[in-house]
């Protein structure tokens, strides 16, 4: 028998592997899950996931449809039954939506890729949030392109700063990423900010990306409207938004994008060569959590509302944290600058003690980019008994800092 020769193969890698980021929330999860496999117990406070089960109507709705048949090949854009109930629900929140302008996929992160290697060139730019969701600098480097970060200050609630994105732009600037409400920071930018981002968008001719995936979750005023809905802003936008965070449906894998008119095909094309397309059951599943009760979301909105609050003060009062309790999403982002100057550690090294010392998984603030330093990330998408727990390590740890 001829036996394998054991000489390592030299893969011919192509470098723009190199330009992809990891996400450091699964990276956490995963050393929080060989920790509990090592019989530890771990409270997890770092994974942006709803510990809300999906709804039972949604449920029955993808197991019926798969009783039914529906296990074969789609269109690669989605179901046209689904498109019409995701253009009705934008609709309904003032945005003009058309089935044919929308394209499904499995999760969000498809449309912030496909739009990346859409509009962006070798040597373009494209503005991105710091802190921000990771993915956007991925797939801007992955398209070849260089992404050019506009800071969040918490000074003004981590709002976009529209004189300060205007004085990134450059001749070579094609597309604007905006995250509203925003992860990691809770952020939400009000109606002035968006009028002049609009006006600032159609001064440069920049195509905007418009990340809503925590539209629901919004906490203390009125809901700030989409920036699709602004004049002119429906052509120069692609919305990107999904079932995930909103319908409790992470591992379902489904999210979509509503795209200006001459993006949709190819949109679709993009799909087709990417995972041709989206199982049906999981689209029928959708388009229950679209067009069914929505009591199960409104109980959550409330129950995360509550632990916000409780989150909010117990960092508060905790020494070396600074919080403002966060206007949208599911997360907290507490300046920890005076614990970690004082102890001289990193914010990535206070959560690395919090995980391995204390057994509580939260994010560092440079997960998310340079500007994360010195804040750490708590999602609150977990139950109050672990939030308490987890609040009550993370408080003796801090004190320890300070002794």
């Amino acid at each position: 028998m001829t036996s394998l020769s054991s000489t390592a193969v030299q893969l011919p890698i192509a470098s723009r592997i190199d330009g992809l980021r990891s996400e450091g929330a699964f990276e956490v999860l995963a050393s929080a899950r060989a920790l509990e496999r090592k019989g530890r117990h771990i409270l997890h406070l770092e994974i942006g996931e709803p510990d809300f089960p999906t709804a039972p109507h949604i449920v029955e709705a993808g197991v019926r449809a798969l009783q039914n048949g529906e296990t074969k090949y789609g269109p690669a854009g989605g179901i046209l039954e689904l498109r019409i109930a995701i253009a009705a629900h934008l609709v309904s929140h003032g945005i003009n939506a058309a089935p044919d302008d929308i394209v499904v996929t499995p999760g969000s992160k498809p449309i912030l890729l496909y739009a990346a290697l859409a509009l962006l060139e070798n040597g373009d730019e494209a503005l991105i949030p710091d802190p921000s969701y990771p993915i956007y600098d991925s797939a801007v480097r992955f398209a070849g392109a260089r992404p050019v970060t506009y800071r969040l200050d918490a000074s003004n609630g981590f709002a976009p700063d529209v004189d300060a994105i205007a004085a990134a732009i450059t001749s070579r600037t094609r597309v604007l990423f905006l995250n509203t409400p925003q992860n990691p920071t809770g952020g939400v930018i009000d109606e002035g900010g968006l009028a002049a981002l609009a006006q600032l968008a159609e001064a440069n001719d920049l195509i905007v990306i418009v990340d809503e995936i925590y539209r629901p979750f919004n906490y203390g005023a009125p809901p700030v409207p989409s920036l699709l809905t602004l004049p002119g802003m429906r052509e120069r936008c692609i919305l990107v938004d999904g079932f995930s965070k909103a319908y409790a449906m992470t591992g379902w894998r489904l999210g979509y994008g509503l795209l200006p008119t001459p993006l949709a095909s190819r949109f679709a094309l993009l799909a087709l060569n990417d995972h041709a397309c989206v199982p049906a059951f999981v689209q029928r599943a959708g388009i229950a959590a679209l067009t069914g009760t929505q009591e199960p979301l409104n109980t959550m909105i409330n129950e995360f509302a509550a632990r916000r609050a409780l989150v909010a003060g117990r960092l508060a009062a905790i020494p070396g944290v600074s919080i403002t309790a966060p206007a949208g999403a599911f997360y907290a982002f507490p300046d920890v600058s005076a614990a970690t100057n004082a102890a001289g550690i990193t914010s990535a090294q206070l959560a690395s003690k919090l995980l391995h010392e204390y057994g509580v998984a939260l994010l560092p603030g440079t997960a998310f980019g340079a500007a994360g330093e010195g804040y750490l990330r708590l999602s609150f998408a977990t139950g109050r008994a672990d939030l308490d727990k987890a609040l009550t390590l993370v408080d003796e740890c801090f004190r320890s800092l300070a002794s």
